[in-house]
């Protein structure tokens, strides 16, 4: 039997402890051997400050980078020199140039660079992608609605230069969109709100066009109660809704709910990539940020505070 997958943590923040800690442990192609976090935060393994640290101490195969965005070219690129397998939280950089520069060092170095869209591992993508396949699309609806405080607590860097703001969790209903239309997919118009004093958008309408008909976003980081993250496709007279962020599926008011299994699948292809010397970079959620932010129609809104 192989042995396992050495791999290291780099940045041990919030979605790092709540899905991919629990996905190593549970898949024994993998062995968490350290963690790199500025914060020095253990996950009862060696804790290192920095990710050189971390390399310099050896035994180690792969990394996950799960840092904010802007951290991540940089830190990616260190990986990469020191031959390790690299798999990137989402997006996989703060630009579109940097990820494929990393892509490009990947592929000399002969190592595996995995872009992973945990999105895409929702119970009802599949299905849904398939439905899509075999209809006619007359138009597809995004909302992408969650509180910021929530979910985000005092994290200042998300609406801070590279940051994304409303776009670093509604880059999952771009995930979505690309995986289950698979053709082009153009940015017509969009406006983005920017708090006072703030770099990046808080909330935002984008209105986007395929062969396929029609594609309207309405994406919002200030919603409280019930959160929502839904797509709803119109075809052929019937009526597809992908909700829970793609984990429940509503067919013509047939509904089904799959398990919550998105770490455990991407971990599954990382492994399968590293097996077979693969990579897997899909930049085209990437790309549909770039062409938001690059037409859009800026509006300052009220000053944010957490």
């Amino acid at each position: 039997m192989a042995r396992a997958i050495r791999l290291g943590i780099v940045g041990l923040g919030k979605i790092a402890r709540d899905q991919h800690l629990p996905a190593i442990v549970g898949n024994p192609a993998f062995e968490l051997a350290a963690t790199a976090s500025p914060d020095g935060a253990s996950a009862n393994v060696p804790a290192y400050a920095a990710l050189s640290d971390m390399i310099a101490t050896g035994g180690l195969d792969a990394v996950a980078i799960c840092t904010p965005p802007a951290a991540r070219h940089a830190l990616a690129c260190e990986a990469i020199a020191a031959g390790l397998h690299v798999f990137l939280e989402k997006p996989p950089a703060a630009t579109l140039n940097e990820a494929r520069d990393l892509i490009d060092r990947a592929a000399a170095q002969g190592i595996t660079l995995f872009a992973a869209w945990h999105s895409r591992e929702a119970a009802g993508v599949a299905d849904a992608a398939a439905w899509v396949a075999q209809r006619n699309v007359d138009a597809i609806r995004i909302e992408w609605k969650e509180d910021i405080r929530r979910w985000h607590p005092g994290q200042e860097w998300i609406l801070g230069p590279g940051g994304f703001g409303v776009f670093d969790p509604a880059i999952n209903a771009l995930s979505i969109l690309t995986r289950i239309v698979p053709d082009a997919i153009f940015v017509e118009r969009s406006v983005l709100t920017i708090p006072l004093g703030r770099a990046a958008p808080i909330a935002a309408t984008i209105d986007m066009r395929s062969r396929r008909g029609p594609i309207h976003a309405k994406l919002d980081f200030l919603q409280t109660g019930p959160q929502t993250w839904s797509i709803t496709i119109t075809a052929d007279q019937d009526r597809l809704v992908l909700a829970d962020g793609g984990a429940r599926l509503t067919v013509d008011g047939h509904e089904s709910l799959g398990e919550n299994r998105e770490y455990p699948r991407l971990y599954a292809r990382f492994a399968e990539l590293i097996a077979t010397g693969a990579s897997d970079v899909d930049l085209r959620p990437l790309e549909l940020v770039a062409d938001a932010f690059l037409i859009a129609d800026h509006r300052i809104g009220e000053a944010f505070a957490f």
